[in-house]
C-alpha cells in the first residue's frame, strides 16, 4: 500500500523546508533527521498530520514517529520529493553532532557505545530470569524445581552458563562497540577485551578473598596480574587508547608493512598501558563510583529511589539515561546486582500506564488509538512512542507517571530490589529480578499501574481534555 504523497509533502514544510534537512534516514519505526534549525519545526502542524504519530528532538536528531511499515515508504517517498538522498544512521549521526555540546557528545558516545550490545545483555537478562525460575525455591513448589526434579538440572545449569557468558566476557562485548565507536579495528577491540579477563589473570571477583596477589615483574615494576572481569572503565579507556594508537600508526605505516606493524605494536603498547596504568587507576575510579551510589542508597534508599524513580523519565527526554547503563553494568560487576535498572522498569511502566489512561479520556480517535498501541509498547520496554507521542503532549500525564515511579522507586529501595542482570524493562521485568525480591518489586509493579492512571484520569477530566 503507497502513502499519501501529499501528507509527506506535509511533513517536509513542517519540519522547515528540504534545505532545512542536512541528513535523513529512519528506523523501525521512525525518521531519523539531522535539521539545519530545529526551530523552524512547527511541532504542532507535523503531529495533526494523520501519517505523524509524535514527534521529539534527541541527541541532536529529530524523529518524527511514523510507525512500523509505513515509515520506510514515507523515507522513501521523501527522498523522492526532496531528492536529498538516502542516508545510513552513521551520516545523520555525524550531520547531527554539529547541534551537541560537549556534555551531550560525551553522553551520546557513551550511547553508541553500550546501545550495540544492549541486545546481548538483555538476552542474558532474560536467561537468568529463566534460570531462577528453575533453581529458585518457593516458586512452585517449597523445594527449587531443579531440586523437584533433577532431571532438569543439567538444563538449568547450560541456560545459566549461556545467561552469564554476556557479563564473564563483557570487556570483549564492550572493547569491540568502543573501539568501533572511536574509529578503530572492531576486531582489536575484541581481542583487548578478551586480554582483560584472559584466564590466566587473577578474576576480578576473586580480587578481595585472595590471600596473594600475582605480579609481573617488569624491568623492577611490580604488575599485578589482576583482571577484570564485569568492569567497564578499564576497557572504556583502553579501547580510546587503541583506537587513537592504530589510526596514528596507519598513518605513519606503508600499505605493504601494516598487517605485520599495526595490529602486534597496537595491541602490545596497549596492553602495557592498560594493566600498568589504565587498569589500576580506572578500577579504583569505578570501586569509588560504586561506594558512592551504594553508600548514597545505604543511608537514604527512600530518598535515592524518589530521586533516581523520579528523574528518570526526565534523564531519556535529554538522553542522558544511557550514561546509567555503563553504571548498571558497573554495580552486577562489584556487587553482584544493580538496584537502579529494577526503577528503570518500573519507570517504563508508568509511561505506559498513563498513556494507557489517555486512552479513556481522549475523543480524538487517531489519539486514541496511539495511547493504546504506545502503552503496549512501553509495557514492553519500549517508552519513546508514550512519552514523546501522548504523555510529554498532555504534561498532566508525563506528570502522574513520574510521580507513580517516583514512589514505585522509593518502596522498592527501601526493600532493597536487585537485579542480577539488565533485562526488559517492562512488565517482563521481573524475570530479570533476585527471586527473592519479587514480592517487593510486584508491589511496585501495582503502585506504578494504580498511580499514573488515577491521576492521569482525574487530571484529565479535571482538565477536560478532547
Amino acid at each position: 500500500m503507497s502513502v499519501d504523497k501529499n501528507q509527506v509533502r506535509q511533513i517536509v514544510e513542517a519540519i522547515g523546508g528540504k534545505d532545512n534537512i542536512s541528513a535523513a534516514t529512519h528506523c523501525v519505526t521512525r525518521l531519523r533527521l539531522a535539521l539545519v534549525d530545529e526551530g523552524k519545526v512547527d511541532k504542532d502542524a507535523l503531529e495533526a498530520i494523520d501519517l505523524v504519530k509524535g514527534s521529539f528532538s534527541a541527541n541532536g536528531q529529530y524523529q518524527v514517529v511514523i510507525g512500523q511499515g509505513t515509515v520506510d515508504k514515507v523515507y522513501k517517498e521523501m527522498v523522492s520529493q526532496t531528492g536529498i538522498g538516502e542516508a545510513t544512521k552513521d551520516d545523520v549521526k555525524k550531520a547531527s553532532e554539529q547541534n551537541l555540546n560537549p556534555l551531550q557528545r560525551a553522553i551520546k558516545t557513551l550511547a553508541d557505545i553500550f546501545i550495540p550490545i544492549l541486545p546481548a545483555i538483555v538476552t542474558a537478562g532474560l536467561l537468568l530470569g529463566i534460570n531462577n525460575i528453575l533453581t529458585g525455591p518457593g516458586i512452585f513448589f517449597e523445594q527449587s524445581i531443579v531440586e523437584k526434579y533433577p532431571q532438569w538440572a543439567d538444563l538449568a545449569n547450560i541456560i545459566n552458563l549461556i545467561a552469564n557468558t554476556a557479563f564473564t566476557f563483557l570487556p570483549g562485548l564492550v572493547g569491540w562497540s568502543a573501539v568501533n565507536r572511536f574509529g578503530g579495528s572492531p576486531l582489536f577491540g575484541i581481542v583487548l577485551g578478551l586480554m582483560l579477563v584472559h584466564p590466566d589473570l587473577l578474576n576480578a571477583w576473586g580480587y578481595g578473598a585472595a590471600e596473594e596477589i600475582p605480579t609481573w615483574n617488569l624491568f623492577g615494576l611490580e604488575v599485578q596480574k589482576v583482571g577484570y572481569q564485569g568492569q567497564v572503565l578499564p576497557v572504556l579507556v583502553a579501547a580510546f587508547v587503541l583506537a587513537k594508537l592504530e589510526k596514528f600508526l596507519r598513518s605513519k605505516i606503508a600499505d605493504s608493512f601494516q598487517l605485520l606493524l599495526v595490529a602486534p605494536i597496537a595491541l602490545l603498547v596497549t596492553g602495557l598501558i592498560s594493566f600498568i596504568a589504565i587498569g589500576p587507576v580506572t578500577f579504583a575510579i569505578g570501586n569509588v563510583i560504586t561506594n558512592a551510589v551504594v553508600g548514597i542508597f545505604e543511608f537514604a534508599p527512600i530518598i535515592g529511589g524518589l530521586i533516581y524513580g523520579g528523574l528518570y523519565a526526565p534523564l531519556v527526554i535529554t538522553g542522558m539515561h544511557h550514561t546509567f547503563l555503563a553504571v548498571d553494568l558497573q554495580l552486577i560487576g562489584s556487587t553482584g546486582g544493580t538496584f537502579l535498572w529494577p526503577m528503570v522498569a518500573l519507570s517504563n511502566i508508568a509511561q505506559g500506564t498513563a498513556a494507557l489512561a489517555m486512552m479513556f479520556i481522549l475523543k480524538d480517535e487517531k489519539l486514541k488509538s496511539l495511547s493504546v498501541t504506545s502503552a503496549v509498547s512501553a509495557y514492553l520496554g519500549v517508552t519513546e512512542p508514550a512519552m514523546f507521542g501522548v504523555n510529554l503532549r498532555y504534561r498532566f500525564a508525563f506528570i502522574s507517571a513520574i510521580i507513580g515511579s517516583a514512589l514505585a522507586g522509593a518502596f522498592i529501595s527501601v526493600q532493597a530490589v536487585k537485579a542480577p542482570s539488565i533485562g526488559v524493562g517492562g512488565l517482563p521485568a521481573f524475570l530479570s529480578i533476585f527471586q527473592e525480591n519479587w514480592a517487593s518489586f510486584f508491589i511496585g509493579m501495582a503502585i506504578v499501574i494504580v498511580v499514573p492512571f488515577v491521576l492521569t484520569f482525574l487530571f484529565g477530566k479535571l482538565s477536560k481534555q478532547k
